[in-house]
């Protein structure tokens, strides 16, 4: 009698698992976000004072924006060796924030001061500022869209007119319930906004249309322990950019000596080696 009670237990238990109510859809499982990793096609020289904040690609330069009181500028960078080839610096009442680039014109965020500011692509002329409430951490422009996202730091993105600057709408971003704050530096790729997490080694690609997390990118491996340790707690993973004609990425961060040339990819192959810095 013992017997049957215990398999009539055990064919009820069964049934209870694998109940349609319990067991995840296709639907649900095609919502999870890709797991990925970053692989390194190559390391570039970069500025180790450079308190990198906003980075992006145009016609074969990087063009960066850096922060801190005193030390923000404007830069258009050599992709290969580093160099500055150009800059402009904010004024030490304003702390640099994200950049990103409509037609002819930068526009470079600030982190408190609620004011962006327009230049020249050619010459970093000043153009004019816009206004906006509360603070400035990341910036990247849809061509497709003709939109600009913005990141304060919070869970979410402010879609704005590239026009005028004003507000259009809000997405939210939440993971299994749960609001991802600290959305900081971010990139403008086709339907996706990439953005990393301040503090973390982690990068979230998300769809521009509803928020939704489609992946989430592991870049922990880019910095050797030794070079963490250089950069101190400040060197954070900061600057995230899409060179569309090539199709690659590029990162780096803040106090940085190196800017890496990427792709993400769901795991690494067995013959994959690190490789060595380009040198000037």
């Amino acid at each position: 009698m013992l017997k049957r009670v215990r398999y009539g237990l055990l064919i009820v238990l069964i049934a209870a698992l694998t109940a349609p109510w319990l067991m995840p859809s296709a639907q649900e499982a095609s919502d999870r976000p890709e797991r990925l990793r970053v692989q390194i096609r190559s390391i570039r020289p970069h500025d180790p004072s450079a308190f990198t904040q906003g980075l992006l690609v145009h016609n074969g330069f990087f063009y960066e924006s850096t922060g801190q009181y005193g030390a923000s500028r404007l830069r258009k960078v050599d992709m290969h060796t580093g160099e500055v080839l150009q800059q402009i610096a904010l004024s030490p009442d304003f702390f640099g924030e994200g950049l990103a680039l409509v037609g002819e014109r930068l526009i470079q965020i600030t982190w408190r001061e609620q004011v962006a500011f327009v230049y020249d692509l050619e010459t970093f002329e000043p153009l004019e500022t816009f206004t906006y409430v509360g603070e400035g951490w990341g910036l990247c422009y849809d061509a497709e869209g003709d939109a600009l996202y913005m990141s304060n730091g919070s869970h979410f993105l402010y879609v704005r007119d590239p026009k005028t600057f004003e507000e259009r709408r809000r997405l939210e971003i939440i993971l299994d319930g749960v609001p991802i704050r600290n959305l900081n530096e971010l990139e403008c790729v086709g339907d996706s906004i990439y953005a990393n997490i301040w503090f973390s080694d982690q990068i979230l690609r998300i769809d521009k249309h509803t928020g939704r997390i489609t992946a989430i990118i592991d870049a922990s491996n880019l910095l050797t322990p030794e070079e963490r340790q250089a950069v101190g707690m400040s060197g954070t993973l900061n600057g995230i950019a899409y060179d569309a004609e090539n199709e690659r990425f590029f990162i780096t961060g803040k106090l940085w000596m190196w800017l890496f040339e990427v792709d993400f990819v769901p795991e690494l192959p067995e013959t994959y080696v690190t490789p060595t810095p380009l040198l000037p």
